[in-house]
């Protein structure tokens, strides 16, 4: 993030980086790839008591930040643990404790919060279907004698394996509203599937609800009207998505540059090279214009601008295909040495391949542009 930071800031990020270097360095990294759980939850406890999780929460209910915008803050962890791959909940639990911040019940506060604070509790948002389209339809509610029943399958919900509550928007099942829920792994009918994927670093599941019963005390916001919160959380979750991106595309692009100072062919360093020059060029060029639009989307969604959705969009579609195009140029300057196991160049395509898809990929984004400004099928303007 190239925004100014504050000295109380500065010191949190290097904070940041200090544990992590000693908590989870990529040595560690890759230890935990092979494990069910790609996290340490020892860590992910301590990363809790230096206000990782808390950022979003308030003050009565063990919450805090630094700079008195926690958006801002969470940028700041979310772009170093994207420059080392970290593993752990980070992005979905923030996002559960920001939608019970701004939405919740004072019960629901005082359940969920304090636990979200300090890490004794993680959790995730299960919203998506498998192809990761963050839209409400693939739960559906329908009320029954003031009570809602709970259908479907959320696909791609991100360390859901080792969530213990769920922030889950489904669709009404009569008319056309969105409701939020939260819902304990534990309830009765909650199935968690994990599956297979390309980031190794992380876990994603599907979460399947068959018939699952809760009550009115477990909507969070407005039954049939939850969709302008819907709006205001992809925006917070898409930004520290896009900051773990960044922090992965300038370490990675680092670590190309120096790879090329240091590895020499016919007597010359291979960055006095030509074509070599034009690759790592175009990678720096597309990671300085990605910082520039974290930047942007974090300061619209941070002053809750009018144009957050649209700004943030904006900086998601491009740098989605911004951060594969980066992976596959770095992998390309390191040659045969990129694609060994040993080599951890992989550990960073994996993370930025997954990160396009996560919150919404660049087609679906650039559709929500459209739909902001009523074009497309759903504006009704073809």
């Amino acid at each position: 993030m190239d925004l100014d930071l504050s000295d109380d800031q500065e010191l949190f990020r290097e904070t940041t980086a200090r544990f992590i270097d000693a908590r989870c360095p990529l040595p560690e990294v890759r230890r935990l790839a092979d494990q069910a759980v790609a996290h340490d939850p020892a860590v992910i406890r301590d990363a809790g008591e230096l206000g990782w999780f808390a950022l979003f929460v308030p003050e009565e209910f063990g919450g805090g930040t630094v700079s008195g915008s926690p958006l801002r803050d969470a940028v700041i962890v979310a772009e170093e643990r994207g420059r080392f791959v970290q593993p752990g909940p980070f992005v979905a639990t923030n996002v559960v404790a920001y939608a019970l911040a701004e939405r919740g019940t004072p019960e629901q506060q005082e359940r969920y919060l304090p636990a979200l604070a300090s890490a004794e509790l993680t959790g995730s948002w299960a919203i998506s279907n498998r192809r990761g389209i963050p839209e409400a339809g693939a739960v559906r509610a329908s009320a029954r004698e003031g009570r809602f029943v709970l259908e479907g399958t959320a696909g791609l919900v991100s360390e859901g394996g080792a969530a213990g509550v769920f922030l889950v928007t489904a669709a009404d099942g009569e008319g056309a509203g969105v409701t939020q829920f939260v819902v304990p792994r534990d309830a009765a009918g909650v199935d968690v599937v994990p599956l297979g994927g390309l980031d190794l670093t992380r876990r994603f599941v599907d979460v399947r609800f068959d018939g699952v019963e809760v009550g009115a005390d477990t909507v969070v916001g407005t039954a049939g009207g939850a969709q302008p919160d819907v709006e205001r959380q992809l925006d917070v979750a898409a930004t520290l998505n896009l900051a773990e991106s960044v922090g992965a595309m300038r370490r990675l692009v680092e670590i190309t540059v120096d790879y090329a100072k240091a590895r020499t062919a016919f007597g010359r360093p291979i960055g006095s090279f030509q074509a070599l020059k034009h690759i790592l060029a175009d990678a720096s060029l597309w990671t300085e214009l990605s910082t520039a639009a974290l930047d942007a989307a974090t300061e619209a969604v941070a002053d809750g601008r009018p144009t957050a959705s649209e700004i943030v969009s904006i900086a998601k579609a491009y740098a989605g295909d911004a951060g594969a195009n980066v992976a596959q140029m770095c992998l390309q300057a390191h040659g045969g040495i990129g694609f060994t196991w040993e080599h951890d160049l992989h550990f960073y395509l994996r993370r930025l391949e997954a990160d396009r898809a996560l919150y919404g990929d660049p087609v679906w984004h650039r559709e929500r542009i459209c739909r902001i400004h009523g074009l497309g099928a759903h504006g009704g303007n073809a």
